[in-house]
């Protein structure tokens, strides 16, 4: 891990590199020198979601000549992300787009590249107010108001009554403590409702399996869980079908993955809320472009609803990932 004085210095190193380039006259014109060059600095390629969001920005490459993306995978680790935002800055991009790998790190990146006066946007995970206030964008969806629209059809499901699970993501994300958040508005408006177990399984369809068979285990009555995402969901649904508790349990999960509406057309997952990985992909794209054409924006917060999936709507978005996926 870098101390803190070794982290000074490599961030006057990358300064005085930026100061060098912008000599040479490459600072805001691309670093190759003709068009607009973007880096997006990703936390990790091996994620089936956020791949549909990476396909949105190439996708916007492809079709825009004058645009070059450069994109790079952190593989889930902040001090590698900060040593290619690092990069991006002495290579002199116009704009750089970051999904952050952990968003209590995202600071010295945004810092850094706003002393070399290049535009950021930040995607999909939502930093704290005082980064959100040095940003010149974020794109993504309101996390809270995802699992408001999760629990709330939940709480229609169990007319209002009964024993609630929740199994949250990787402690600390933003969506992790929103999402919840929302869940637990919803469950303080209904007495008699009861949040009865809490636990992370890091949004990781394995450690759902692993958790739920926890509950299972512990005896207690669960009438619903619900689930900050999709991937733990399934695995709940796993595990209380290997328990044959699956008909007396209702499952919800949050992002609408074409995973889960299979679960949904199967009857075994109720509820989940789509997250619109290429609206949000498209919309960072689009926004550092602007950025880098120096336009000024409306508004810094773009904002991409998200929408309750069931089974009586689950078809619409079966074709919207089909179109997704042409």
């Amino acid at each position: 891990m870098r101390t803190k004085k070794a982290f000074h210095w490599s961030i006057v190193l990358v300064l005085v590199s930026v100061g060098l380039l912008s000599g040479c006259g490459q600072i805001g014109a691309g670093s190759n020198g003709d068009g607009i060059v973007i880096g997006a600095a990703m936390p990790v390629f091996d994620d089936k979601w956020l791949s549909y969001l990476y396909d949105a920005i190439n996708q916007y490459d492809k079709e825009h000549d004058d645009v070059e993306v450069s994109m790079v995978d952190a593989k889930n680790d902040s001090s590698k992300q900060l040593e290619q935002v690092e990069k991006f800055i002495v290579q002199g991009v116009d704009a750089i787009v970051i999904t952050p790998v952990d968003t209590s790190a995202v600071e010295p990146m945004v810092n850094a590249a706003k002393q070399a006066n290049i535009p950021v946007v930040v995607v999909n995970r939502m930093p704290d107010e005082d980064v959100l206030a040095k940003l010149d964008a974020y794109v993504g969806s309101e996390s809270i108001e995802g699992g408001i629209k999760q629990m709330e059809e939940v709480e229609k499901l169990l007319e209002g009554k009964g024993n609630v699970a929740i199994m949250t993501g990787e402690l600390g994300h933003e969506s992790q403590i929103k999402r919840t958040e929302g869940n637990q508005e919803v469950v303080k408006k209904n007495p008699e409702m009861k949040v009865v177990r809490e636990g992370t399984a890091k949004y990781q369809r394995a450690e759902g399996i692993r958790l739920m068979e926890n509950w299972i285990q512990s005896g207690t009555k669960i009438d619903a869980v619900v689930a900050n995402n999709d991937e733990m969901a399934i695995g709940a649904i796993s595990a209380l079908k290997a328990a044959g508790k699956l008909d007396d349990t209702i499952v919800a999960g949050i992002d609408g993955t074409p995973d889960a509406l299979e679960y949904i057309q199967s009857g075994e997952l109720e509820v989940s809320v789509f997250q619109d990985p290429v609206g949000q992909g498209e919309g960072a794209i689009e926004t550092a472009v602007k950025l880098a054409q120096g336009e000024k924006l409306e508004d810094k917060m773009v904002w991409v609803p998200y929408e309750l999936i069931t089974k009586e709507n689950v078809e619409e978005y079966v074709q919207k990932w089909e179109e997704y996926n042409q």
